[in-house]
């Protein structure tokens, strides 16, 4: 089990901030808002993809939203065809097919029906909502849409005119929007686990890796003949090689229920969640979701790291992951000091370029940590 253990810290210190992203998320079982700049976006959603592939070998699907998105739109746009197998059902998927054919095939004592062969799915049945949802510009969706990704995240599953579609293990949903942009609703919101920013100098290593793949394979084209490999053979090459198996994450979900908090170190975090609510800049935000789920990022990263508890900064590094999409900074007219008559211009002045991100580091620099 040690040994097991060193193997998965190896790779966790090998991966990159979207995939430690994509990993926390999916030992969490939860959603994740990743930002970056707008240039940069079509190239960040490559990257999660080959990231869905490569990585964990999971089934992935894009969705590209605007204004004009549809809920038929949305629904179709997070399906994946049935010919690809994604690691947690292919075998299962199989038996309980074969299951249920002996089941129908079987004559049953006392009934005089005649068994009928069962009906080929059509393509519509045979499709299913991919392992992971990158729905690119989510935030300029119309509430409509967003309130059906909420529906989704929240009930794990979706409803077309035709059919109801249930969410895969593991499930999930990355909201992909431009930074400094508009915010997602209110409730989508806050049901996202963390939120991260991908800046142009943090790389993207897999869309590198394959596009020097691709170099080599154009200069061994010219002196070489060509083999086009299938597509479906393709997909389980990658499945073979992925990086985290499904016993890692089950693994490293079975740590994560094991790990311990004690009572100083709540209180660090609680106190933390206080602060936050107090503090003069902040108009909303911390909300109840938020609080349960920074304890659950908290519990997430000790086995990331090795560790069977949680350490203050643990709990310092979970808050600046948790609050930051959260955190609604209130405006001048609005800030608390001025009800017992603080100048509007002074409030101004204090107010101004305030971010989440300043919030957080200044509620974190205040709260005593314990030893």
């Amino acid at each position: 089990m040690e040994e097991s253990d060193d193997q998965i810290a190896i790779k966790v210190q090998a991966l990159s901030d979207l995939e430690l992203a994509v990993l926390i998320c999916l030992v969490a079982e939860q959603h994740c808002i990743i930002e970056t700049e707008r240039s940069l976006i079509i190239d960040v959603e490559k990257e999660l993809r080959l990231i869905a592939q490569k990585v964990f070998g999971l089934t992935c699907a894009v969705l590209n939203c605007t204004e004009h998105t549809t809920l038929d739109d949305f629904g179709s746009g997070i399906l994946v065809g049935d010919d690809g197998d994604d690691y947690f059902s292919s075998r299962t998927t199989k038996a309980n097919s074969d299951h249920i054919s002996s089941m129908m095939d079987t004559p049953q004592s006392g009934s005089r029906r005649t068994p009928k062969s069962p009906k080929p799915f059509s393509p519509l049945d045979s499709r299913k909502i991919a392992n992971i949802v990158i729905a690119r510009n989510l935030n300029d969706a119309t509430s409509q849409v967003q309130i059906q990704a909420l529906e989704l995240v929240r009930g794990k599953r979706n409803f077309s005119r035709t059919a109801v579609y249930a969410a895969p293990r593991p499930f999930l949903f990355i909201a992909l929007n431009a930074s400094g942009t508009r915010r997602l609703t209110l409730h989508l919101n806050d049901q996202f686990f963390i939120s991260h920013k991908h800046r142009g100098e943090d790389g993207l290593p897999n869309l590198e890796d394959l596009a020097a793949k691709d170099t080599e394979t154009a200069d061994d084209a010219s002196t070489s003949s060509v083999v086009h490999t299938p597509a479906h053979a393709h997909a389980k090459r990658q499945l073979q090689g992925m990086l985290f198996s499904p016993e890692d994450l089950a693994q490293l979900t079975w740590r994560m229920a094991d790990v311990k908090i004690s009572s100083e170190v709540r209180a660090y975090l609680h106190n933390i969640v206080v602060f936050m609510r107090l503090h003069r800049a902040v108009a909303g935000g911390i909300s109840a979701m938020a609080t349960r789920h920074f304890n659950a990022l908290a519990h997430a990263l000790a086995p990331l790291h090795s560790l069977d508890y949680i350490s203050p900064s643990l709990i310092a590094l979970a808050a600046r992951k948790i609050y930051p999409h959260r955190i609604v900074i209130t405006a001048p007219e609005n800030e608390r000091s001025m009800q017992w008559g603080s100048s509007l211009e002074a409030v101004k002045a204090v107010l101004d370029g305030v971010t989440a991100e300043d919030v957080i580091e200044e509620v974190l620099q205040s709260v005593e940590v314990p030893l």
